[in-house]
Order: C-alpha cells, then sequence, then structure tokens
C-alpha cells in the first residue's frame, strides 16, 4: 500500500491514571486495538497502513501509543509493568468493549499475558513477529543478531537518531525496502528525538523483560493455555532465526495457528500486509 492510501487518522486522547494517552482509529463494529512494539520511534503510527483496511472489512480499529511512546505522556517512572497494565485500562477509556487484540514485536508478549490472565475481555489474540513468544534460540544460533543489535542499541542510546537513522532502523525491520516512504521515515524520526528519545533512555537503563518478574513456565510454552482463539503470524527472515524457531514451534504444537510468511522480516504488518488481511479478517469474524 502507497503511503497515499494509507489513512489520515485524527488524533484523539484519553485519560489512564492521570498521563493522557494518544490514539488514532478508523471505522465502527467489532473492536481491534492494534499493539506497537518497543523499540526506538514506535508508535500507533506503524498501523497507518492497517488500520483503513480493517475499518472497510467491518472493524472499529484502533491503535494507541502506549505510556512513554509517541504522543502519549512519559510517566515519571517507566515500567514494562505499566506499559503492560495500560492496555485494558486505555480499553476502558477509549469505550472499545471486548477487544480483539494485534500486537507487535514486544507486545505479543503484553497481549498473551492478558489474554491468560482475563479471557473474557478480548474476543481474539493475533501475534505479529514476537520472538519471546517462540522457542529460546539454540546456542548454534546465538550471537550474530545480538551483536548486531547490541551496537545498534549502544550508537541510539549516546546520541539523538538523525533522519538516516530512522531510515535504516526500518530498512533493518522491513524485507520489502520500497514499502518505505519518505513520510514513513519522517514520522518515524520525529517519533524517536526529543523527549521520546530521552524517554527512550530511560526505558534502556531500567526495563525489565515483557513478561514482568521471572515465571516458572515462559509464556511460548503456554500459548495451548489460552482460552481465547490465537492466530501468530512470522516473518521467515525476521531477526534471531525467528523462521526457523517458528517451524520449531508448529512441529511441537501442531494445533497451534501458526503461519510463517516469506520475504518478510520484523515489521510483519508491512511485509506481510496482504497475508495479515487474508488470514485476520476471516480469523476475526469466525
Amino acid at each position: 500500500m502507497s503511503t497515499a492510501e494509507k489513512i489520515k487518522s485524527e488524533d484523539k486522547f484519553v485519560s489512564v491514571d492521570g498521563l493522557k494517552l494518544r490514539y488514532i482509529e478508523e471505522g465502527s463494529g467489532p473492536s481491534v486495538l492494534f499493539l506497537h512494539g518497543a523499540s526506538l520511534g514506535s508508535s500507533a503510527d506503524v498501523f497507518l497502513r492497517n488500520l483503513g483496511p480493517f475499518a472497510k472489512a467491518g472493524f472499529r480499529a484502533v491503535s494507541f501509543d502506549l505510556p512513554g511512546f509517541g504522543l502519549s505522556d512519559i510517566p515519571a517512572k517507566q515500567s514494562v509493568a505499566q506499559q503492560r497494565s495500560s492496555i485494558p485500562k486505555f480499553i476502558d477509556a477509549a469505550g472499545l468493549g471486548k477487544t480483539a487484540l494485534i500486537a507487535h514485536s514486544r507486545s505479543g508478549g503484553f497481549a498473551v499475558q492478558l489474554a491468560l490472565e482475563d479471557p473474557g475481555r478480548y474476543s481474539h489474540v493475533i501475534i505479529l513477529g514476537t520472538g519471546s513468544l517462540l522457542p529460546p534460540q539454540t546456542q548454534e544460533q546465538v550471537g550474530r543478531y545480538e551483536a548486531v543489535q547490541a551496537r545498534v542499541d549502544k550508537e541510539m542510546a549516546q546520541k539523538e537518531p538523525t533522519m538516516e537513522d530512522a531510515r535504516k532502523l526500518l530498512q533493518a525491520d522491513t524485507f520489502n525496502h520500497a514499502l518505505i516512504s519518505e513520510e514513513d521515515v519522517a514520522i518515524r524520526h520525529s517519533r524517536m528525538i526529543g523527549r521520546n528519545f530521552i524517554a527512550h533512555q530511560d526505558r534502556q537503563n531500567h526495563d525489565a523483560p515483557a513478561g514482568g518478574a521471572a515465571q516458572a513456565k515462559p509464556l511460548w510454552q503456554r500459548l495451548t493455555e489460552l482460552k481465547v482463539p490465537l492466530l501468530m503470524i512470522f516473518g521467515r527472515e525476521d531477526r534471531a532465526h525467528a523462521g526457523e524457531r517458528a517451524e520449531l514451534l508448529k512441529r511441537m504444537h501442531p494445533e497451534i495457528n501458526l503461519h510463517i510468511v516469506n520475504g518478510c522480516k520484523h515489521m510483519v504488518h508491512w511485509d506481510a500486509f496482504e497475508d495479515l488481511m487474508r488470514l485476520g479478517v476471516p480469523f476475526l469474524k469466525s
């Protein structure tokens, strides 16, 4: 989908725990809440090309900036637990009712944990590229990606990113670079600088894993406990050997509705836009 075809949504705001949280939405019908990841510059805007098509399919499609991201307020003390708990609170504040969750990257862990804790609140869960919900990497797999990512994280923690840094970050996470418009780069850069850069630095110093405190059983081993319908989509070329690990999960649990898309990296909702529509819409209507 070209930039011209993306929706132009008006920013809206609700108050949650004294914080002003920004969201965008399109359409009417059953609620579908898109949840962005945790990398520098992540925001509701990464779903601009997705909200309109889901709205046309008959849904109220919503995406919001988690606390400390995008145009939402930044808590005095940021934490993963606060980000996770903001999701059901936002759902209530925005009047979404029973909601489907479409969660990208780290937010996939949030979605699964929330659905395990309170399945009655959520109609469906769709996971996009959440590596923590896959079997861990083997000793042979660990190394190359982590070294590259550690260098990127270190560089971005040292100085405020440039427009070219924003472009490189999007290119690293997207298989088809032709999908990345100048508008995409400009929006991402605007969400990476100023107060958002300072908030990111703070999170780098204090963040814990998305699942919170250490658990006896990792979330990826609890997927079959979910009482909410689950759909998982991963990119074959995603980082940290996600394609191989997703194949392993499919062999371990063939009952899980899991799909691996060729020519797709971490931005599953961009690279695999058509697959998300083809698989996701009938899934959400089932």
